[in-house]
């Protein structure tokens, strides 16, 4: 008897370790932020056509399934690992999360609206410098929050709807694409009056904006 018990209890760890729903996955009635960065790339692929409200209702099943299909995944719906890998969400852009993602996105649109995709991407590289720069904090919550930062924060251009191609220009930030050539400041000289960030060595000239270390 005892063996048999402990037979069944290797047998149920055994299982536990190799299950596939053992690693974080999403699916129909899933909510969140990893819903979201689903809907977005599944959106920028042609796979939806709905709303980004991170709820996995019928329609980004749908979405999955055909994604899955084109794509040699057993398509079941499920948003598991190989899915997620395949279109490019879990461990991409730097192992970093997909709220970190979403968060840079609604940066860069608020900041970069109306700018060419390299200067959006400029914009969202400029974050992750500064992520990695002793000077700011080290998450990307930590720089775009920090005081003072970003002025979208306080003029209402953040709560905006953000734009397709900043999803498109924060992917491509968090995949280590640098227009800015490294600077961790940039501005508006149109607009711009604190003298101090006129001090700054200017590296480049991205459409209205001069990045500088």
């Amino acid at each position: 008897m005892k063996k048999a018990l402990c037979i069944i209890s290797l047998l149920l760890i055994f299982v536990l370790c190799v299950s596939p729903f053992s690693s974080a996955f999403s699916k129909f009635g899933s909510r969140g932020n990893e819903v979201s960065a689903i809907q977005v790339q599944l959106s920028a692929l042609g796979y939806y056509k709905g709303n980004i409200d991170g709820i996995y209702g019928s329609a980004t099943e749908k979405a999955v399934k055909q994604f899955q299909y084109d794509n040699g995944l057993v398509a079941d719906g499920i948003a598991g690992e190989k899915t997620l890998s395949a279109l490019g969400i879990k461990d991409s852009g730097g192992g970093y999360s997909s709220s970190e993602y979403l968060l840079l996105a609604r940066l860069i649109s608020a900041e970069a609206r109306g700018e060419s995709y390299e200067g959006q991407v400029a914009v969202g590289a400029v974050v992750l410098n500064r992520v990695e720069h002793p000077s700011f904090p080290d998450t990307i919550s930590g720089v775009i929050y920090q005081k003072g930062a970003f002025s979208c924060l306080y003029d209402g251009q953040f709560d905006k709807p953000v734009s397709s191609s900043a999803y498109s220009a924060a992917r491509d930030a968090l995949n280590g694409m640098d227009p800015s050539g490294g600077a961790i400041y940039y501005f508006n000289p149109a607009t711009a009056t604190n003298k101090w960030i006129w001090s700054r060595p200017a590296i480049t000239t991205i459409g209205n904006h001069i990045f500088c270390e």
